[in-house]
Order: C-alpha cells, then structure tokens, then sequence
C-alpha cells in the first residue's frame, strides 16, 4: 500500500466494511498485528464499519464488504446477500469464510452437533441455525483470502488488487511444490502424515517449514485428488482413512459438495 495516501477536495476514499460471521475473530484480530503498515491501509479507504473497533452501526452504502466466518443462520445469509446487493466488491477473510472452516465440521449432522452444545434446543440468541456453508455458497465472491487465520499481508495484497486492479491470479496447485521449493523434505519421510497432497498452495507452506504438518486451513486444492492422497497415506504406512479425518477439520462442507466419501 505504501505511504497514507491524502484525497483531493471531493473525491471520497473507498469505503470498507468489515463484517464478522460464525468465527473466533482471529483473522481480524491479525490485520491489527500488522502494526507497521496499518496506518498505510486505513489511510487508502474509509473504515467505516468494523465490530472490533466501533460499536457504529454498518451504513448502508459501501463500496468493498470483507466478510469474516460461515454463515450458519438465516440472519447471516441475509447479511451476506445485502452486502452483495450494496458492495462492488466482496472478499471472504479466512477459513470459515472461504470453506466453512471449523463451524462446517457440523454440517453433516447440525441437529446432533446442535444437541452436543445446548442439549434440548439452541437458545434463542443464536438465532434461525442452518448448514454451515463458506459465504461462496450464499452469494457470489470476487477474492478469497484463505487460511486458519490469515496471513495479513496476504490480505493487504488482496485489498489493493480490489480497490485498485491487478492481474494476480490465485494458487490452484497442491502445497507440496511450495514445500520442494522451500527444499525443507517431505514430511511423510520423516513419518508424519501431511495434508499437503491435497491442500491449495499459496501459503508458502509455513507450517512443513516449521516442521509441523499441513492440516487443509487453506482448503482443498481445484487439482486435489483425495483419493491418491489416501494411497499415498497407505504407502507410508497410515491408515487413509486418517486423510479423511484430518480433512474434516477445514473441509468438511467441500468434501460433501464433491461427494467424497
């Protein structure tokens, strides 16, 4: 983003939404830990809705909604559908955004996973409960920052090319090329089952570079083959189905969509 860019006389900064979903609020409580350059951000648009900041209410003109979490109630659906109506553009802020993360581990049984929680029935406080879907499933998405949380900078990337354009195009290969180029080795050699057979690339592979295995935060692939995955596993001596388990935790609404079994 560079320095705090200064306005002109009528001309009006882009302004930014920041909407919070079913989530922890990790992913925006990491924008903030980009304390050198957040100044630079918030100085290219106008903030002018963020639950973590103000407790304004959100406006109704917008230019660009960043949406944070899975939608699981029909209020969350008709909040992602009326940000779509007003924005230009719309970009889903990690995994529970983009996959449905770890609120769509209860998609496949919503009533049990529901029953575990609050016994009987949901308080009334947690509003119309529905199958956790990504906010790509409710409404249509211009760019994704994926991930379990986000890399800031990544995000930064991502909020310059919708306000000002870019030809960048997103990562659809698996996340063992990045480990090749790091030239860390397979972790799978060392026996330690990875989920980097399957996972989109684009992250860098951070977590192989620290020696700890890739659990799918960055959701599976457009050139995963899940079945080789659980082959590969075999061969290594894993039980596949231990491939599905761990896929469960940040895929399980992906997973279902392609009928993987």
């Amino acid at each position: 983003m560079g320095e705090i860019r200064t306005f002109a006389e009528g001309e009006r900064a882009p302004r930014v939404v920041l909407i919070g979903l079913a989530s922890c609020f990790g992913c925006q409580i990491n924008i903030t830990n980009i304390e050198e350059h957040l100044l630079a951000v918030l100085g290219q648009i106008d903030m002018a809705y963020w639950q973590l900041t103000s407790s304004e209410p959100m406006p109704d003109e917008f230019d660009v909604a960043v949406i944070e979490g899975a939608v699981t109630t029909d209020e969350a659906a008709e909040t992602v559908r009326r940000a779509r109506e007003r924005a230009q553009c719309v970009i889903a802020i990690g995994a529970c955004a983009a996959t449905g993360g770890i609120p769509g581990m209860a998609s496949d049984d919503l009533p049990g996973h529901v029953a575990a929680v609050y016994g009987e029935a949901a308080p009334e406080a947690c509003g119309s409960l529905r199958e956790p879907v990504p906010v790509s499933a409710v409404i249509d998405v211009d760019y994704t920052v994926n991930c379990c949380p986000i890399d800031p900078m990544e995000f930064v990337r991502v909020l310059d090319a919708a306000l000002y354009g870019s030809n960048y195009l997103p990562a659809t290969s698996v996340l063992c090329g990045e480990c090749s180029r790091n030239e860390q080795g397979c972790l799978y050699q060392r026996g330690q089952m990875c989920l980097g057979l399957v996972t989109r690339a684009g992250c860098g592979a951070k977590c192989p570079a620290l020696g700890r295995a890739c659990n799918g935060c960055a959701g599976l692939s457009p050139d995963a083959n899940v079945a080789s995955a659980r082959y590969v596993a075999e061969k290594r001596g894993f039980n596949p189905a231990r491939i599905d388990e761990a896929l469960e935790m940040f895929n399980t609404v992906q997973l279902a969509a392609e009928g993987e079994e």
